[in-house]
């Protein structure tokens, strides 16, 4: 019989609206205002006495919340309007800022009967949620010659490992990817050629004289430098947002040598500052011990090439070998506590890689004293020619100690003058190490009243799109007009549900965008449907035989119109950045449920209505 459906699909299309409705549902309820509290040496919280004495310094300063509970691991604080919860924040800090992070932050307010089954609000974007927009510049000059020295540093191992030692490896001014070897007589060069030239396939070697060489590295090597330290910041850069507790953060590349970073939601952009746009390190060198360590800068050209001056924090020099043993890119987790004398530490923890370095090193320079270097990039807020921030290097050796044992994975070092300086620097090692230091060129601040405004000028758009579309098709096709209509509305739910349940999908403004276009497909697809009805009609077809028709013969219409779309927003998701992604996601989303709604949905109330009846007129 035509235009029937069993009873299994209507009770399939039942329980996916039923389902559609019920996951869309915690976008009606909106967020709270709140405060997270984690601790700032990364240990978990399970101790209840530090939920007790927050809630009971809240009570002392009459300052009300709606809930605080602790959950994984970290003390979240609810409150009714962000008035309560900045006046909170500066109770709770001036407390626990030693000990632990206060980060601001919003909350979905979703009844608890629906997070249990799993049901969350749509993650909203910086431009609805409100929040705060870093545009963060590389310094890829730093890349190229921490590369250069990486290739001088493996240069004079192989020359010392050919028995090669009279020879001078300088950098070539004014050029960051070119050096220079000056050696003895022309027999060692050429010697010195061949041997090298079968080691290094990312160097170009060519004679400059009789006695010297010349090493260019070549662009795909530093073009693969470049990559890499894009890909290790932007990782490093998603660990340390997550060490400040915020929810959904957003960090992708901008163009070759800048990283966005879009933290959705704080409010607060101090902690957020310090924490990502510090690039500091910790270096491990060998203290030179043979040489007077009371020799001050100007005897810096009595140093052998292998050594320079570093100084600590009261100003007294200390000479380390170059060659370093270790970096901070190697520490795993690191954290605060007290030695046998009261005074701060930080306890290191190593990957295995990092461990075995260090063991095999301190195994073979037992006696010996290695040194710790604090190694930070800050911004002097003078530009260069270019209108780019100048960024000095800051070093300063923290501590000396003699290495009596092997050291493993794990050891402590000391050095710093309190305990908050120690917090942070271990906030900094634990959160990783960027591989260049990086530079905020562009911060703007979205107040949530603004991302609130566009909330509702997106939503008002939608309303207009649909009241328009629902206008128009009750107009000209009456009641299957409202057919139509009914399966805007199921499709509308469904995207909602849908974006809500996938995880890394995020709404922003062109998102609402794509659900607009969604929406004007999906009542193009019911045109299509009712003026082939129409259409078969007037051709002398029945009643039911042209509903059948008029469905069959749309659907090819209709599924190489979404197609075509579909391949077009796949191509923009795959090419695109950004805002750009989030219309792609929401333009395949609303696609694939336009596509059901349309055809399917709308086909289910039509047999529901005319199917099996013997019908002369139609409303449409």
């Amino acid at each position: 019989m035509l235009n029937c459906y069993p009873l299994w699909k209507y009770i399939l299309l039942i329980l996916v609206f039923f389902l559609g409705l019920l996951y869309a549902l915690p976008n009606l309820y909106g967020e709270n205002p709140a405060l997270q509290i984690a601790s700032i040496n990364n240990s978990v919280i399970t101790d209840k006495t530090i939920l007790i004495k927050i809630r009971d310094e809240l009570k002392k300063n009459n300052i009300v919340s709606k809930s605080i509970k602790l959950e994984n691991n970290t003390i979240t604080a609810l409150f009714k309007n962000t008035d309560i919860q900045l006046q909170a924040r500066e109770t709770l800090i001036n407390i626990f800022r030693n000990n632990y992070i206060i980060a601001l932050n919003l909350k979905p307010a979703t009844p608890k009967w629906l997070r249990k089954i799993g049901a969350e609000p749509m993650k909203l974007g910086l431009d609805l949620r409100g929040g705060v927009y870093f545009l963060m510049q590389i310094d890829m000059n730093n890349v190229l010659e921490k590369l250069r020295q990486q290739v001088i540093d493996s240069l004079r191992y192989n020359l010392y490992k050919n028995n090669i030692t009279n020879f001078t490896i300088n950098k070539i001014k004014k050029t960051t990817d070119k050096i220079e070897i000056i050696f003895s007589d022309t027999n060692t060069r050429n010697q010195s050629k061949k041997y090298l030239s079968s080691f290094y396939s990312n160097v170009i070697f060519s004679n400059i004289n009789d006695h010297s060489l010349k090493i260019i590295i070549t662009n795909n090597s530093q073009q693969k430098e470049y990559e890499y330290a894009v890909q290790h910041n932007i990782n490093i850069l998603r660990h340390r947002v997550n060490q400040l507790g915020i929810a959904e953060p957003l960090v992708h590349r901008y163009g070759t040598d800048s990283i966005v970073v879009e933290l959705p939601g704080i409010q607060d952009t101090v902690l957020a500052k310090e924490i990502l746009g510090t690039t500091a390190t910790l270096e491990f060198h060998l203290v030179n011990t043979h040489i007077n360590n009371t020799v001050n800068i100007n005897d810096n050209n009595h140093l052998s090439e292998d050594s320079e001056i570093k100084y600590t924090r009261n100003n007294i020099p200390i000479i380390l070998y170059k060659n370093i043993i270790l970096t901070g890119t190697h520490i795993i987790s690191s954290n605060v506590n007290r030695d046998e004398f009261n005074r701060p530490q930080i306890q290191i923890a190593l990957d295995n890689f990092g461990g075995n370095i260090m063991t095999n090193f301190t195994n073979h320079n037992l006696g010996n004293v290695m040194a710790t270097l604090f190694v930070e990039y800050q911004n002097t807020g003078i530009k260069d020619v270019n209108g780019k921030y100048i960024l000095t290097k800051r070093e300063e050796v923290i501590n000396l100690a003699t290495i009596k044992s092997p050291l493993g994975n794990t050891f402590c070092i000391t050095g710093m003058k309190d305990f908050n300086e120690a917090h942070h620097l271990s906030l900094l090692l634990r959160a990783g190490t960027l591989s260049a230091p990086m530079q905020i060129i562009e911060e703007r601040i979205i107040g949530p009243i603004l991302g609130m405004h566009n909330i509702i000028q997106g939503l008002k758009s939608c309303l207009w799109a649909v009241i328009s579309s629902i206008i128009f098709m009750i107009i000209w096709y009456r009641k299957f007009g409202f057919i139509a209509i009914t399966a805007l509305i199921i499709n509308l739910i469904l995207i909602v549900s849908i974006m809500s349940l996938l995880p890394g999908v995020t709404l922003t403004m062109p998102g609402i965008a794509g659900i607009v276009l969604t929406l004007s497909i999906a009542v193009d697809a019911n045109v299509l449907i009712n003026e082939r009805i129409k259409e078969e009609i007037k051709n002398g077809y029945s009643i039911q035989r042209s509903l059948h028709k008029g469905y069959q013969y749309a659907f090819y219409s209709i599924a190489d119109a979404n197609c075509t779309t579909l391949i077009t927003a796949i191509i923009l998701y795959i090419i695109g950045t950004g805002s750009i992604q989030g219309f792609a996601i929401t333009t395949v989303i609303g696609i694939a449920t336009s596509m059901f709604t349309s055809i399917f949905c709308t086909r289910a109330i039509v047999n529901l209505i005319y199917g099996g009846k013997q019908i002369k007129k139609i409303s449409i």
